[in-house]
């Protein structure tokens, strides 16, 4: 079994996203409820983090430096500088409601950013499947044309800095490949590109997909059911490895799965906290899985270590998230 080492212990309230930056030579990652994205070494010097005003689903790279961002209502690219408060463009709105926020996200290998949304309510799922599962892209990476450029009420995209990035919203948003979701999660795409995994990690779902992938078009087939239960809990975030085997964070099973690109189960790592939330490969040699966790309401079972970040080297290394292109 690969020794799980704590990396880091600041008990984020709802941890996740975690992303290598290489550039940077550090991770980042988002506290959902707490509302702030985080980012360090993983040496003795304190983690950095920007406070913002929304809940912050999930980040990916973005091409060009800095980040984008799925806030509550709509994507943004953000650049961290030494204030506080990051500095946010508006990339595109959020096609959901009131009431809903984005969860799980990445890029494709071509660097367009597909995430989920979900009721943000957790009594109110169940009875609202509201959540849905689409892309993101620039206008240029759309083959056939932008299909549904943003527009707020008066015809212009919003701006909320006036310091960087355009004056306009430039994300179209392409039709939902799933629609009436609880919780969309486990988003990951195979080391060529031409598979697609998501899962719903409710309770009364927890089943992971996968669909073949077009990578020039974006393009994704119907979805087939991968994993119908995993061995234990329900699952989280993913990711896969340079061998196309799909790592997925138990949540309320306190492990790491992984699973073998025919559905097989693999390997199972035992962590020390019962809700991990997400993984993700980085470091130098890209040898690293952090895995980020959550901090239960009322605190629970081992709810010491909830909420901190630990680290392993499974033995396989990752491959390198795609920026966003825009």
């Amino acid at each position: 079994m690969s020794h799980v080492e704590l990396w880091w212990d600041g008990g984020a309230a709802l941890a996740e996203s975690p992303l290598w930056c290489a550039e940077q030579a550090c991770f980042y990652w988002v506290d959902i409820s707490g509302q702030r994205i985080w980012r360090h070494d993983g040496s003795a010097r304190p983690a950095q983090n920007w406070q913002l005003d929304q809940a912050v689903g999930c980040i990916a790279l973005r091409a060009g430096g800095g980040l984008v961002a799925a806030l509550q209502d709509g994507v943004y690219a953000l650049e961290l500088g030494a204030a506080a408060r990051p500095q946010m463009t508006l990339l595109a709105a959020a096609l959901h409601g009131k009431g809903l926020r984005f969860n799980d996200g990445r890029c494709d290998r071509q660097g367009r950013f597909w995430v989920g949304s979900m009721h943000e309510d957790p009594e109110a799922i169940e009875r609202l499947p509201l959540g849905r599962l689409a892309r993101l892209a620039a206008p240029s990476q759309e083959r056939d044309g932008p299909p549904r450029p943003f527009l707020t009420p008066s015809g212009g995209g919003r701006r909320r800095s006036s310091a960087w990035g355009p004056s306009e919203s430039t994300g179209c948003w392409a039709p939902a490949l799933r629609e009436a979701m609880l919780v969309p999660n486990g988003l990951a795409f195979s080391p060529s590109g031409d598979k697609l995994y998501f899962s719903d990690s409710a309770p009364t779902v927890a089943k992971v997909w996968v669909c073949d992938y077009d990578p020039a078009s974006g393009q994704a087939a119907d979805p087939r059911v991968f994993i119908d239960r995993l061995i234990t809990g329900r699952p989280d975030g993913a990711a896969v490895d340079v061998e196309g085997c799909y790592w997925i964070c138990a949540n309320d099973g306190a492990a790491v799965l992984r699973y073998t690109p025919t559905g097989q189960l693999d390997r199972r790592i035992e962590l020390p906290v019962a809700k991990p939330t997400m993984c993700a490969f980085g470091g130098a040699d890209m040898a690293t899985l952090l895995i980020t966790s959550m901090r239960p309401a009322g605190a629970g079972v081992q709810a010491t270590l909830a909420g901190a970040l630990f680290a392993l080297r499974p033995g396989v290394t990752g491959l390198p998230e795609t920026p966003y292109a825009d």
